[in-house]
């Protein structure tokens, strides 16, 4: 089967440069899928992406489809002559379908008798007729919010489409795609080779734009080459660049040809806390900032330009001059919300609605002051500190400054508290409520911080989880999934000896628009721990063991860890494979026999094996007591673990269903007491196949 390789390219005005990447990758998985679909075989996909270009290219892939051959069933052998042996009406229609006659007509043996069918030889397609309604149905599954049109074309995109690429090997496929013939002339960089390019086959694609059309068209290598340029011109002069992730991937989205270039601003700027220039100089001008050998903000920016200037100065200066009146907004903002202390913003928090049914920020700092405080209480902290963070905890977002720059709330809170002289670890906590504020961010660190930030999360969940706002499916507007993690992964990484239950029910009790109930609260409760899983799934517990801990119920989320942590060392002990899976039998002998009402009593014991597995049981009960008591679950669970050699002889010699009833009904209560004594721990049965 001949092969070659297959190039697509879409060629548009700027595409949304914080959804290229997506569209990138969408693009390609779509269009993978169709292949698999078409039963078309290939080698490696590669993906590109630049401002004005989607494109992939499929290594290898094979032209035609395979011939093959299909066997199709028709009537039953039975209905399919008459007495005579003549062929019926359905028979005859059926061949008729299938494209043959009747003598040509197979007996198909089945389980069910035997059927009339027929083998039909179904020629493969070739790929340049499949490619483009793959490519079509890949364009219309792109994750695009809403598609535009414009002028007078019917076409709806993200952008207007300017050119289309479609080559099979060096023949052009025959397509027209949102209104544009497929050609094989692409573009270069928009002012250094805005002429077309005609490729003569996927070959020249990388080496033409690169080295004719002034575009590096991959993504990763864009991105690489942005981040060493930005590091070299701040080693010059001997400083860092700090280079986050998202701006990265957004500059390299706005890029097809990326020139780094320093540029400075007056010195003066620094008196301002660094967050707020950083956020001039990030969230308007995308640029990168500079750091000294001490984490220290200089003043120095790195910039990308989408051009190799003749003259680079010239772009500097540009630069320079568009980033002044920022900084200067920026320290005006400083200067402004110093004039008065923090607390005169909290008025204003009357003014501003938290939601519509749980009242204004007002309202939601009157509910954390009360929440923080008897969270401090719990953790033995001063309980007016963190009544004072909490009845400033949002007084910052009434500022100029978080006005501006949103992504400043709470550091400026802790800017402002500590200008004012409040207690630094106030301070901090205003800081600190929204931590973590992203995927391996740091948590708060003292504890009226800790307080304040699981009193906040807990608040929005309840709220809004008891007016019937629960997250669904992908949908989680207020953000309650990453709220619940938060909550717990302070509480269990801090190894806080909080009841999440009680805390629950305490924070549902004080929005007055929700109607309290055990159920909800439980409802809430179980939410919270299921948020757990990804977040062990990643430490290499597996979803059995999760689910095993989950199944018993845990008011304190640090005995839910340590109920993790036991199953974890459960699972590595010889034998637990086997303990496990007795664990599952005992349950389902205990299901089938409904209430077991008797106590287990010793003297009704009639086989050595039941009367060795009670020994071994009573032997090291207190001590399991013990353990569980103190929430030494690893300790409690490696010592039922040892239970297991008594176990298997049990079930190994031991009719449980005996027909005598009252020794039946020993056998079951010395049953539920294992189950019971494992139960405390985790349900075990859930590890078996």
């Amino acid at each position: 089967m001949e092969r070659r390789d297959f190039l697509f390219e879409l060629g548009t005005e700027e595409l949304p440069p914080k959804a290229l990447k997506r569209l990138r990758d969408a693009l390609r998985d779509e269009i993978v899928a169709g292949l698999a679909d078409a039963e078309l075989s290939h080698d490696e996909v590669e993906a590109y992406a630049s401002p004005r270009r989607l494109a992939v290219r499929v290594r290898r892939l094979q032209t035609a489809q395979q011939d093959k051959v299909i066997e199709r069933r028709g009537p039953a052998k039975q209905a399919a002559f008459d007495a005579d042996g003549n062929p019926t009406k359905a028979l005859q229609g059926f061949a008729r379908s299938c494209g043959v006659g009747v003598e040509e007509l197979i007996e198909i043996e089945t389980p069910k008798g035997v059927w009339m069918g027929a083998r039909i030889e179904q020629k493969g397609v070739p790929a340049a007729e499949l490619l483009p309604g793959i490519v079509q149905r890949a364009l219309d599954r792109l994750p695009i919010p809403k598609r535009m049109r414009w002028g007078a074309r019917e076409a709806a995109f993200v952008r207007p489409v300017h050119w289309v690429v479609m080559l099979l090997g060096g023949e052009v496929v025959p397509a027209t795609l949102l209104e544009h013939e497929a050609g094989r002339i692409t573009h270069g960089h928009r002012f250094h080779a805005p002429q077309g390019f005609e490729l003569a086959t996927p070959d020249d694609y990388l080496p033409t734009l690169r080295e004719r059309g002034f575009v590096e068209p991959d993504f990763d290598t864009r991105a690489v080459r942005i981040a060493e340029q930005v590091q070299a011109r701040a080693a010059e002069v001997g400083a860092q660049a700090v280079i986050d992730p998202d701006l990265l991937d957004e500059v390299t989205a706005l890029n097809e040809w990326p020139v780094a270039i320093m540029g400075s601003f007056d010195e003066n700027f620094l008196a301002v806390p660094p967050e707020c220039l950083i956020s001039a100089m990030k969230g308007h001008q995308k640029y990168f900032h500079v750091v000294d050998g001490e984490g220290r903000l200089l003043n120095r920016f790195i910039t990308v330009a989408n051009i190799d200037s003749r003259n680079p100065d010239a772009v500097r200066d540009g630069n320079e001059r568009v980033i002044r009146p920022r900084l200067a907004d920026a320290r005006f903002f400083w200067d402004q919300d110093r004039k008065q202390p923090l607390e005169s913003f909290l008025p204003r928090l009357k003014q501003v609605v938290f939601q519509q049914k749980l009242g204004t920020l007002m309202d939601k700092v009157d509910r954390l002051e009360n929440l923080a405080a008897l969270i401090g209480r719990e953790l033995g902290e001063d309980v007016a500190l963190c009544e004072r963070a909490a009845h400033l905890s949002k007084c910052d977002l009434m500022t100029e400054m978080v006005g501006e720059f949103p992504e400043l709330q709470g550091i400026m809170g802790r800017y402002y508290a500590l200008e004012q002289g409040e207690n630094p670890r106030v301070a901090q906590a205003l800081d600190d409520q929204y931590k973590p504020r992203f995927a391996g961010d740091s948590l708060p660190a003292d504890g009226i911080s800790q307080a304040l930030a699981i009193a906040d999360k807990l608040d929005t969940i309840t709220g809004i989880y008891g007016i019937g706002e629960a997250p669904t499916g992908d949908r989680d507007p207020y953000g309650l999934r990453r709220a619940a993690l938060g909550a717990l992964r302070i509480i269990i990484e801090h190894q806080l000896p909080l009841d999440l239950r009680r805390l629950v029910e305490m924070s549902l009790k004080q929005h007055d628009a929700v109607e309290y109930s055990d159920a909800l609260r439980d409802e809430i409760v179980d939410f919270m721990y299921s948020r757990l899983k990804a977040w062990y799934q990643e430490q290499g517990v597996s979803a059995e063991q999760f689910e095993a801990v989950r199944a018993v119920r845990s008011d304190r989320p640090v005995q839910f860890a340590r109920r993790i942590e036991a199953v974890r060392r459960f699972a590595e002990l010889d034998g637990a494979e086997a303990l496990a899976a007795a664990n599952k039998r005992i349950g389902n002998i205990l299901k089938k026999a409904g209430a077991v009402s008797a106590k287990v009593n010793p003297d009704l014991f009639e086989a050595d094996e039941e009367r060795a597995l009670w020994a071994a049981y009573t032997a090291l009960a207190d001590e399991v007591d013990a353990a569980v008591a103190a929430g030494d679950f690893v300790a409690a669970i490696e010592k039922l673990a040892t239970l297991r050699p008594a176990v298997d002889a049990f079930f190994d010699h031991v009719m449980v269903m005996a027909e005598d009833a009252a020794l039946r009904a020993n056998r079951l209560a010395l049953l539920a007491t294992l189950k019971a004594a494992f139960g405390r721990i985790a349900d075990l049965s859930r590890l078996s196949a």
